[in-house]
């Protein structure tokens, strides 16, 4: 999950950091797995992904990257950057609306908003894409998904605070996937249930 894991080389503000991650609690819809970092962007990396699951069926999916540079990066403004994309299946008609583009971006911003999260730097894009088939495949229904990929610089104490940025990117995922956040003061539980298999998913 880590790259450059020398134990004497760790950084403590980006084992604070982790810390949080692999601690966090998550909405029950989201299953959240560790994945290998990348080891090339920056010198330590940590890497979630998830899949929003309702009634056993993927909706929406997305992964979250934590890099760390102590010596600082120009282009983030800081030591600490989170990387991400979420994915969601949306109505066809959705993909023709001229203001989805700008909505699925504030859907970014609201969710650091509404959890607190102090950041600057925000990057990225949104997609639109609709498909239709065809032929022998004429029977599929149409689909469309919209993705985000976003970046943006957390302002952490010394590592310290990234919860409420998980806090908005699951917020993020979810909202991408069509659901409503969390009421506010309800409490993120940890999902109990076996994980379903990859193929169970796919709808």
């Amino acid at each position: 999950m880590v790259a450059n894991t020398e134990a004497a080389t760790v950084p403590d503000a980006f084992r604070r950091a982790v810390k949080d991650l692999t601690a966090a609690t998550w909405r029950p819809e989201l299953l959240v797995e560790e994945i290998p970092a990348p080891q090339r962007i920056a010198p330590f990396s940590a890497a979630v992904t998830a899949d929003v699951l309702v009634n056993g069926d993927e909706v929406g999916s997305g992964r979250l990257v934590l890099l760390h540079d102590p010596a600082g990066n120009a282009s983030w403004q800081g030591t600490f950057r989170c990387v991400t994309f979420a994915r969601a299946d949306v109505d066809p008609e959705m993909v023709t609306d001229p203001l989805l583009a700008s909505v699925g971006w504030s859907w970014l911003l609201d969710a650091l908003d509404a959890h607190h999260a102090e950041f600057i730097a925000p990057s990225g894009t949104v997609t639109s894409v609709a498909s239709e088939s065809f032929g022998g495949m004429s029977e599929e229904p149409p689909r469309a998904e919209v993705e985000v990929r976003a970046s943006w610089t957390p302002q952490l104490s010394d590592g310290v605070g990234l919860s409420a940025h998980l806090g908005a990117w699951a917020e993020l995922l979810c909202t991408t996937a069509g659901l409503p956040p969390l009421p506010a003061g309800v409490v993120h539980m940890p999902s109990r249930r076996n994980p379903p298999s990859r193929n169970s998913r796919r709808r």
